[in-house]
């Protein structure tokens, strides 16, 4: 399978987008780096239907699974701390803000909502946001030039801004 000679060669790569994604997490976290790459890896193999156009292709799938992978955590998170599987935590342990999984998921909620009216620009965001491409990586993934993944992703980032906002306001 292409696949599995395809990560080795790709592996270190897909810890550091890895890593830089759980920088973004809150401290604390118990997804850990090399967990977040293997439930990626496992979800990729998964998709061993998918025929890899570049090596731009591959990371950008590889982001999207990342994303979906934080995203539930972050989701089992929320419902834990609504009263789901109660656990005893220490005062330390109960410091730690809680902000970033809420703000994962409001970030998942308005990507969702952007992809429904317009697919590119969302994608565009997951490739540059969590995936960590270029500019000209996300043009050859999306077949467009590097003009229009600049103004798509100017104007996502705008959209998004907004859209986030809106919670805040009506908090």
């Amino acid at each position: 399978m292409a696949l599995e000679q395809l990560m080795p060669l790709v592996y270190r790569e897909l810890r550091q987008l890895a890593h830089r994604l759980m920088r973004r997490e809150r401290p604390g976290c118990l997804l850990q780096t090399t967990a977040l790459v293997n439930e990626a890896y496992l979800r990729l193999v998964d998709s061993s239907q998918v025929q890899w156009e570049s090596r731009a292709h591959f990371f950008a799938v590889a982001a999207q699974l990342m994303r979906r992978v934080l995203v539930d955590a972050a989701r089992e998170r929320q419902s834990q701390k609504r009263g789901g599987d109660w656990v005893q935590v220490s005062l330390a342990d109960a410091m730690i803000p809680q902000q970033r999984s809420a703000d994962l998921i409001a970030l998942d909620d308005a990507l969702a909502a952007l992809e429904t009216m317009d697919k590119r620009k969302s994608e565009i965001v997951v490739m540059r946001f969590f995936g960590g491409l270029s500019v000209e990586e996300t043009a050859a993934v999306l077949k467009v030039s590097p003009d229009t993944v600049m103004r798509d992703w100017q104007l996502a980032k705008i959209w998004l801004y907004r859209e986030l906002g809106k919670g805040i306001n009506e908090a």
